[in-house]
């Protein structure tokens, strides 16, 4: 994948931003560690929306943030 996708650059943003790794985050939104780090790399860019709602919850942002 040559172009980063919005989604796993926002989400590593925010989350180095609130001083979480990859684990923490996961654990705060109830998601498997494996998601968050799929989410980053490009390799899972359409998770379901459940999925988003419980990742942006644990930033403290919006799912629209997250997904531009």
């Amino acid at each position: 994948m040559s172009k980063e996708h919005p989604l796993s650059k926002n989400l590593k943003k925010m989350r180095i931003k609130k001083g979480l790794s990859q684990d923490r985050l996961a654990k705060l939104a109830d998601v498997a560690n494996n998601t968050i780090i799929k989410m980053e790399q490009g390799e899972n860019i359409n998770p379901t929306l459940y999925t988003l709602k419980k990742i942006a919850k644990a930033l403290d942002v919006s799912v629209d943030e997250l997904i531009q």
